[in-house]
């Protein structure tokens, strides 16, 4: 280790927060790849008497620091409160899962007993869960409290296994008489789905004691909801239910409304951009009416509540005496009904707790709601079909992908034997027609240099278009990836090379196509982000990028963003690469 490191290294150790049993290095930046780059950490746990709460977030630790901090923890059987999020950036997804499992297993050793385990914003994937799943199963988690995975990319894969491990954690525990008794589960931005957010739910049917669960941001719709819902009615002490920006339509809006029905200890509940539409609020409403009594927030925004709902919402409220905020923003009401609300509360002398309608969309002609329901289901079903396995780092197979072609064939055409259908001759119009890793190898050494020739680069929608289909079939095999890599230069350094070419319009039309900015255009945006995120992490290290795009790229990547969500580890790979540039 470099002598001006260990200096760098030992300044930022002279800002560690040392008091009441907690050691922190949190937001140091220290890259720990080494025992050696670990010393002085190893030195601070080992002098540290009655160590409580160890924060190592905003720090980087690899495969061999992991271990040799792991053997200082093994003596620390007072450890409670492991805040551990962010603590792998710029680590490949192989390192993590060892990496974990060596400091799970020092917990174990040190018989400790923990409170409190926090491991968000680790893009550890599914592979990942299994790095601290002998953890969770441990005496060291029989008293957790405190589970907070939130932005790991875990995939559905990933939930089945956390759910496994809490199940067989309150097992063994209720075996010993102290059954496991987790009060706060965090684990938003993690794309769990209908099927991780299932077995997540019968976990917590068992558990029964929690008190606080946030799921924002995980693409579940009514199926996985209801589940939620069913388990949630037999955690009586809940008080805070944060499901923002999954899908519950109509059917899972009873659901849960049927749920909060049940329970009496409820203050906070977030259903914002949760589609539960007029029907469900108006159930939603009904339980807050008829119980809830120590509510203090209700988010029901961006739901497409329409004008007589939205009413009886604001109507439920009027002897919610603990009531601070009421969201009912970017709904469908009008200037008119914007105006009743606040009449209505106003009447309950209840009008600071209004949030903003600065959103609202105005006021819709009737629609067959169920219906649109019907259609949004559909569309939610087969998006998750589409992204399904993003978080895997998988793309559609080529025989996925011969499988949708033959799909939309003419009877005529249908064949019993796949093999009776004949080749397709490859060029680049049929690559570019319908993408798939085969094609791309098929075209040969030559084809980034035949792609960037037969596209017209003058064309800012052209090259997007083209760099969207060769970035779909991205995979981490080494010949696709290189395959991908060489095509995107070629097309790319040709293009931006051009004394025609506008780059700002290029940056805006692809966002737009990954639908990261709104257009006023219908425009239909690409199923899943994974490659064209893994595709622009490669170009931003290109000479050829301009860095005068790289600010706006990081913008919009870092925002807030359903699809976003279910490539974390992409993302985070992007804006790890953006941030250095």
């Amino acid at each position: 280790m470099a002598s001006e490191d260990i200096t760098k290294l030992v300044e930022s150790l002279a800002k560690t927060k040392v008091g009441g049993g907690q050691l922190s290095f949190k937001g140091q930046s220290l890259k720990l790849n080494t025992a050696e780059d670990a010393e002085e950490v190893i030195k601070q746990i080992e002098e540290f008497d009655g160590l409580e709460a160890l924060r190592l977030e905003g720090n980087t630790v690899g495969v061999e620091a992991a271990k040799v901090i792991a053997k200082a923890l093994e003596k620390k059987s007072e450890l409670k409160r492991c805040h551990w999020s962010d603590m792998f950036t710029g680590r490949l997804r192989s390192e993590i899962p060892p990496a974990l499992i060596s400091l799970g297993d020092a917990l174990i050793t040190a018989g400790a007993q923990l409170v409190e385990l926090d491991l968000s914003d680790n893009a550890f994937g599914p592979d990942g869960v299994r790095g601290f799943e002998a953890l969770l199963k441990s005496p060291a988690c029989y008293t957790l409290q405190e589970l907070k995975l939130n932005n790991c990319g875990m995939g559905i894969g990933g939930g089945k296994i956390l759910a496994a491990a809490l199940k067989d954690c309150h097992r063994k525990s209720s075996a010993q008489g102290k059954p496991l008794a987790l009060k706060i589960f965090v684990a938003g931005r993690n794309r769990l789905e209908n099927d991780g957010a299932t077995a997540l739910a019968e976990a917590f049917g068992i558990i029964g004691t929690l008190e606080e669960v946030h799921m924002p941001q995980n693409g579940i719709n009514h199926p996985g909801i209801t589940a939620l819902a069913q388990a949630f009615a037999i955690n009586p002490l809940l008080k805070v239910i944060n499901l923002n920006d999954n899908t519950f339509t109509e059917k899972g809006a009873v659901a849960m409304a049927e749920t909060l029905k049940a329970l009496r200890q409820i203050e906070v509940i977030n259903f914002g951009d949760c589609l539960v539409r007029s029907k469900g609020a108006v159930a939603i409403a009904d339980a807050v009416k008829e119980g809830l009594h120590k509510l203090k927030e209700l988010n029901l925004s961006f739901c497409e509540i329409k004008r007589d709902a939205a009413l009886t919402v604001a109507e439920a409220v009027e002897d919610k005496t603990e009531l601070e905020k009421l969201d009912l923003n970017g709904n469908c009401l009008g200037e008119e009904v914007c105006e009743q609300l606040h009449e209505i509360l106003e009447g309950f002398n209840m009008a600071s707790v209004l949030g903003s309608l600065s959103d609202d969309e105005g006021e819709e002609e009737d629609e067959d709601e169920e219906e649109d329901e019907e259609e949004e289901e559909e569309e939610e079903e087969q998006k998750q079909l589409e992204e399904r396995g993003a978080e895997e780092q998988e793309s559609l197979t080529p025989k996925k992908i011969i499988d949708s072609q033959v799909s939309l064939l003419p009877d005529r055409f249908l064949f019993h034997q796949m093999e009776e259908l004949p080749s397709p001759p490859v060029d680049v119009a049929t690559f570019l027609a319908f993408p798939s890793p085969e094609k791309l190898l098929r075209l040969g050494p030559k084809c980034s240099v035949l792609i960037a020739q037969q596209t017209d680069t003058s064309d800012v929608e052209k090259v997007v278009a083209t760099l969207l289909r060769i970035s779909s079939v991205f995979k981490d095999e080494a010949s696709v990836k290189t395959a991908v890599h060489e095509t995107t230069d070629a097309l790319m350094k040709k293009a931006f090379s051009s004394a025609t070419f506008n780059s700002d319009a290029f940056i805006t039309n692809l966002l737009v196509h990954m639908g990261l900015l709104k257009s006023e255009e219908k425009i239909k945006t690409v199923p899943s982000l994974y490659g064209i995120l893994m595709t622009l992490n490669h170009m931003v290290q290109q000479d050829y990028f301009p860095k005068s795009l790289a600010p706006v790229l990081s913008a919009f990547v870092t925002k807030p963003n359903r699809a976003l969500d279910s490539c974390s580890f992409a993302r985070h790979m992007l804006l790890q690469t953006l941030h250095q540039l």
